[in-house]
């Protein structure tokens, strides 16, 4: 009877061939090339590939959150800012285990690795404590109208599902990156800059095997055969263990190789010169730096001249991927949280970002030079309450 375990079990395995001379044939090929291998689109080989193993989109997840979560966010109620209302001190203190910061900081690291970042509110009729739920544990269950219905948090085998209460309020709030293909879920920038992760840590790797395997050639032993000789396979064996004891490993690295008469070599692959192999990894990483909205020059690549000095780039990056970032998390946040706190609004209080600071400046200078401009106009243009 066939077993669909175990398909192969019982067969006859094909016997060696009986031809021998074919292992020694006067090609002996070290080394092969393949095809590449990419890293799985899911959000575990994305993490440990990408966050894990690889500097550079780990230092922007970093940027990108530690940024974002230093923005404060400030409350209004009934449009006046305030401190003493319970939802600032909500988000000062989310739970009895993180403060605001460190809150925010695990919100916006999760939209950025897996494009979707997910708070769970709890309390009976109101909010008390706000926490953070893993991305990759929670699945949206959509309703008939294709609208979330609930959450599906599921560890180690068991779930639970969030639904909405009876007054209709959803107790979690999902974050997401806009994603062109998916109605649920948003689009991470380490998805986007997977190849280029990939070819940074096959850069890597490289390096790595480079300096474990050093002396080891890449490319062919020809036997310059006379009159259709061939190596036996004794001599064959032996040729290949004397070319990996002796050229094998760093204690090896830079041995010449002396080669018997008849006996010569083939390189079979490009040098890394050949490759332009340091400007290849300064590409992949520059790449990786697009996907995630971080200038070169703040991560310490080298070749990129697109802003003029540091403060620049810095401006840039704060500009044009933390002020996006924190600006749609108070929103979503305020609409959130709303029917909770009625009268109350959430904003970014860019005016406590000191990147931020000489650019308030000169539009302050702008505003007082504008002399046909009241007081309470130019404090409504510069963003400040009246």
């Amino acid at each position: 009877m066939f077993d669909w375990r175990r398909p192969f079990y019982g067969r006859p395995r094909p016997g060696a061939p009986e031809i021998k001379d074919s292992r020694a044939g006067p090609l002996i090929a070290l080394t092969s090339g393949g095809r590449a291998r990419w890293t799985p689109r899911d959000y575990t080989s994305l993490a440990t590939e990408g966050f894990g193993k690889n500097a550079v989109a780990y230092r922007c997840v970093r940027m990108i959150a530690e940024g974002a979560a230093a923005t404060p966010l400030v409350v209004f109620a009934d449009g006046i800012r305030t401190e003493d209302h319970p939802l600032a001190r909500l988000l000062a203190r989310p739970n009895p285990e993180q403060g605001g910061a460190e809150w925010l900081e695990g919100l916006y690291g999760a939209l950025q690795t897996a494009g979707n970042a997910y708070a769970e509110a709890t309390g009976n009729d109101t909010v008390d404590e706000l926490w953070s739920l893993r991305p990759d544990r929670v699945k949206v269950a959509p309703g008939r109208a294709g609208w979330p219905e609930a959450y599906e948090y599921s560890v180690d085998g068991r779930s639970i599902r969030i639904g909405r209460e009876a007054d209709g309020w959803m107790p979690v709030m999902q974050l997401k990156l806009f994603h062109p293909t998916d109605d649920h879920y948003g689009f991470s920038p380490l998805e986007a800059a997977a190849f280029a992760i990939d070819v940074h840590n096959a850069s890597g790797a490289w390096n790595k095997a480079l300096l474990d395997n050093a002396a080891r050639p890449s490319g062919a032993l020809v036997y310059g055969a006379k009159d259709g000789e061939r190596l036996t396979a004794e001599q064959f064996e032996a040729l290949r263990a004397q070319v990996s004891e002796s050229h094998s490993g760093t204690m090896n690295a830079g041995r010449p190789m002396i080669l018997e008469g008849g006996l010569d070599w083939k390189p079979m692959s490009w040098t890394p010169a050949d490759m332009d192999f340091i400007a290849g990894k300064h590409a992949a990483a520059r790449e990786i730096a697009l996907a995630f909205g971080v200038p070169p020059q703040l991560l310490g690549i080298p070749g990129d001249a697109t802003y003029a000095n540091y403060r620049e780039a810095n401006v840039a990056f704060w500009r044009g991927t933390v002020v996006p970032l924190v600006r749609k998390t108070a929103a979503s946040l305020g609409n959130w949280l709303g029917p909770r706190f009625p009268g109350c609004r959430i904003e970014a209080d860019l005016e406590a970002v000191p990147a931020l600071q000489p650019e308030r400046e000169a539009l302050w200078a702008r505003l007082n030079a504008a002399t046909f401009l009241t007081d309470e106009e130019r404090r409504r243009m510069a963003g400040v309450g009246a």
